[in-house]
């Protein structure tokens, strides 16, 4: 699961660029990175034309009584709520970091060693009239599993385009086996501040 994450513009280059878009295309003051929690409006990337370009979407698939922030790569092809997306409507949500919670509701960031950005694998729909996107999750690799039993889909770089624009690279990728990533606990962050 993918409850929190952290889009930082101060990690790099990449990720400012982003940011600027985002306020070129909407404004200053419609967004700021920080963690981003369910509900929020964050910058997602997308095809656009013959590029990607970055969208400010919500996060999280509004249903009758639920919010749906997480779809699961196992099964995210069965699913009537998820099919159309995965065929037509796939996007990348960057991140510096994403949170779980193991058991006892203790809080661990999550980061990816010597990749200041990563993206994770996303849908998109438009519900209500606004756009939304869910994050795909699979099972936990190694580094994952002391804390939680499921983590995002990670797309490594080089196959941002092909997740983006072919169908059947990005059905590949989701078996694909998620990056190690390093942890920390949230008490410990404290302490390094």
């Amino acid at each position: 699961m993918c409850g929190r994450y952290q889009f930082t513009a101060e990690q790099c280059a990449e990720i400012r660029q982003i940011v600027d878009a985002i306020q070129r295309k909407y404004g200053a003051g419609q967004w700021m990175p920080g963690e981003i929690c369910p509900t929020a409006k964050a910058p997602v990337l997308v095809r656009e034309g013959s590029g990607d370009a970055p969208v400010l979407m919500k996060w999280g698939y509004q249903l009758p009584g639920t919010l749906v922030i997480n779809a699961r790569a196992e099964t995210v092809q069965e699913k009537p709520l998820f099919r159309r997306s995965l065929a037509a409507r796939r996007c990348l949500i960057p991140a510096t970091a994403f949170y779980e919670w193991d058991a006892d509701k203790r809080k661990y960031q999550f980061t990816l060693p010597e990749e200041p950005v990563f993206y994770m694998a996303g849908l998109f729909d438009r519900r209500d009239g606004e756009d939304c996107y869910c994050v795909l999750t699979t099972a936990a690799n190694d580094s994952m599993k002391p804390v939680h039993n499921r983590m995002p889909l990670v797309v490594p770089k080089r196959q941002i385009s092909a997740w983006l624009t072919n169908k059947d690279s990005a059905l590949s990728m989701l078996a694909a086996q998620p990056p190690d990533f390093v942890c920390i606990s949230a008490e410990a962050q404290l302490r390094l501040w």
